[in-house]
């Protein structure tokens, strides 16, 4: 059939098919030559998008542009990443440094705890956020990615429902339908929710004060600290005030329990220095300073004691030292059945005859009745030394009390008058002091105190558990071990004041102290770290074929609200199909059979018979047909009442008649009624 000529206006728009009809672009029609006899469509008469003059602009939101689906999973793979190397960075400095002070102290006493764990947190969730919100997203675009490829069933695109079953039920939704970009999309989702515990365990502290975990010691700095003492005799020796309180400190440390006070380490006695007035964290400081070191050098004798009456009631506990000198304690036994005391020793076997009574090596002794009334005595022998060196003392900014003194040289012997002069390093004994020609009744008194106190103490630390009295004298060393220890601390607490002076240096010093460190804990760490990674490179590849999908989706409006889904579906016909009052399985029932896409013209949702079952009519339906409806009490096919096949025979026969015959094209215009006398027609259209 020849069409004829057309003008150019025309042929703009229409075009003729190889049967001679015309055929309009504007308009959509069936792809395959399909049309259900169930419901009649009317897409071919909506207007060509933009045919009015404005583009159709394609709907897009703003989570789905390329650079928040491209930038998204990139930082996150970033962030695991940084997140690796900063955990290797922690491990080989141990930690990173904070500032001491918090800021946020403003607000009053803040929990470093909460500190620890709500910065991370604020960091990670909104990656979280960002990508539940994409997998949000990407559920809510699958029924119409599923549409847009076509030939999709009801159950793959109008019924499904990937919002409503969340992520975690709608990981076996995806896997039933081999949704692959909905199924890893929802499980990268499920990991997000990893995010915030894990974020808020990778840093942890043990203070409330700063965040540290675990204290690392940070050495670092130098601070000027002034020396305020030097080795000189000082003028304690005759006054005693000196030698007194260290012997009060020594019998105070056995009552109390107490260590050696500052700048004293054990035999060492150290020149003062000052300390930084800025408190630290367990600080330690380190001064290159003078110290002087007092050895008691005490043994047991290696005669006797023995004890022996000296007429009347007084006993002589006599003894021999080591050097060979003698040692003799006169006292009455009826004066106490626990007597000690302590005596100088005159030695001319080691040069101490000479010496004035002061400098010259000591006896110690102890006496007690035993509980069967027999008497037994022990003697210590010391004979005490003093050096000096230039030492490196550490001590604890806490407290002040030196935590370690090492020797770093030896001083020049000349350099003062302790070790030079009339003094020339002889060490007083501390516990003997004569009073022939001091007046002063206090120091008298005090002469008398200290030689007391010394020796109570070293009794008393005798009596004290673990072991008693007893069994310190039935040991060996009982009385020689409590001897060496506190009169030992006697000679160098006493010497901080017998052998220093006033002086004003300056001195350099290093400080150490347990500064805050910011330390990532490794197994929550690495645990975020790698989700992040996973996320990254699974999110990367989600979104670039995501997008590859949704590129040839004609969407122009937000597909979620109800008017956008009228607007797709309002000329696609298979609605009356459907009522207001069907449940899901009935919608199911009813969509069953048809193939559903999107028109490629217009992007409305079109629905075409599967081609698999007689249009109309179920499987069931269909075989009752060819049967004769055995359903029907066992009645022949033309007693039985009309069934879906014959309802759509008669459906057909009611077409025929008006004219609109179903194999007609949507767009030809149905003949016009013949009269009742004329012959009925119908023109072929294929």
């Amino acid at each position: 059939m020849d069409p004829g000529p057309t003008s150019p206006e025309f042929d703009k728009d229409y075009s003729v098919d190889k049967h001679g009809s015309y055929m309009d672009s504007r308009i959509s029609r069936s792809t395959d030559g399909r049309q259900s006899s169930r419901f009649r469509e009317s897409v071919h008469l909506i207007p060509t998008p933009g045919s009015s003059g404005e583009p159709v602009k394609r709907f897009e939101p703003f989570i789905m542009r390329l650079g928040v689906v491209a930038g998204l999973p990139l930082l996150m793979l970033l962030a695991g990443l940084g997140l690796e190397i900063a955990i290797f960075l922690s491990r080989s400095f141990g930690g990173f440094g904070v500032p001491e002070s918090n800021v946020f102290d403003v607000f009053g006493n803040v929990s470093a705890q909460f500190l620890a764990s709500f910065f991370p947190t604020l960091v990670i969730l909104p990656l979280a956020f960002a990508w539940r919100e994409l997998d949000w997203m990407l559920r809510w675009y699958q029924p119409y990615i599923a549409l847009n490829r076509g030939n999709a069933t009801a159950e793959d695109s109008l019924l499904l429902d990937y919002i409503a079953l969340g992520p975690f039920l709608a990981i076996p939704r995806a896997l039933q339908y081999k949704h692959r970009i909905i199924f890893w999309s929802c499980v990268t989702a499920v990991l997000t929710y990893m995010f915030q515990p894990l974020g808020k365990s990778i840093f942890t502290n043990d203070l409330d004060l700063a965040l540290i975990k675990p204290l690392q010691l940070d050495p670092s700095f130098r601070y000027v600290s002034c020396l305020k003492k030097t080795i000189g005799l000082s003028n304690d020796p005759t006054d005693l005030s000196g030698f007194l309180a260290a012997a009060g400190y020594v019998d105070a440390s056995v009552i109390h329990g107490l260590g050696d006070p500052p700048f004293v380490d054990g035999g060492w006695a150290t020149a003062k220095f000052t300390f930084p007035p800025k408190p630290y964290l367990n600080g330690t400081l380190t001064v290159l300073t003078t110290g002087l070191r007092s050895v008691a050098n005490c043994s047991n004798p290696i005669e006797g004691p023995t004890i022996s009456s000296t007429g009347g009631t007084n006993l002589a506990i006599s003894a021999t030292s080591v050097e060979g000198c003698q040692g003799t304690a006169t006292f009455n036994p009826s004066s106490s059945t626990q007597q000690y005391g302590v005596e100088n020793i005159p030695c001319s076997a080691i040069g101490a005859a000479s010496l004035d009574p002061q400098f010259q090596p000591v006896m110690f002794w102890f006496f007690h009745t035993k509980a069967d009334n027999s008497q037994q005595a022990k003697a210590v022998f010391c004979t005490p030394r003093i050096s000096s060196s230039q030492v490196q003392a550490v001590a604890n900014l806490n407290d002040g009390s030196l935590t370690s003194v090492t020797g770093a040289g030896e001083l020049p012997p000349t350099g003062n008058n302790v070790f030079g002069g009339s003094q020339a390093g002889k060490a007083f004994n501390g516990v003997i002091f004569p009073l022939d020609n001091i007046t002063d009744t206090f120091i008298q008194a005090r002469s008398t105190a200290i030689r007391s106190i010394v020796p109570a103490s070293i009794f008393r630390a005798a009596q004290q558990p673990p072991n008693d009295l007893q069994a310190t004298f039935d040991l060996a060393n009982g009385f020689l071990d409590f001897t060496s220890t506190l009169y030992t601390r006697h000679l160098s607490v006493s010497a901080t004041t017998v052998y220093f002076v006033d002086q004003n240096v300056t001195i350099p010093a290093d400080i150490e102290s347990l500064r805050p460190r910011l330390v990532i804990d490794p197994l929550p760490a690495h645990a975020l770290a790698i989700i992040l990674i996973l996320t990254g490179i699974i999110g990367t590849s989600l979104q670039v074929v995501s997008r590859k999908q949704r590129k040839k989706l004609m969407l122009a409006a937000p597909p979620g609200s109800i008017a956008a889904v009228v607007s797709l579906t309002s000329r696609s016909g298979f609605g009356d199909l459907l009522l207001p009052y069907d449940d899901e399985k009935t919608l199911e029932r009813k969509l069953r059979g048809l193939r559903f896409r999107l028109d490629q013209r217009t992007g409305a949702i079109v629905a075409d018979d599967d081609g698999t079952e007689r249009d109309g009519m179920g499987p069931d339906d269909a075989m009752m047909a060819l049967l004769g409806n055995p359903k029907d009490g066992g009645k022949s096919y033309e007693n039985a009442t009309i069934t879906a096949a014959s309802q759509n025979s008669s459906f057909l026969a009611y077409q025929a008649a008006t004219g609109q015959l179903p194999w007609a094209q949507s767009w030809e215009q149905a003949p016009s009624r013949t009269s009742p006398n004329s012959p009925s027609t119908t023109a072929f259209v294929p």
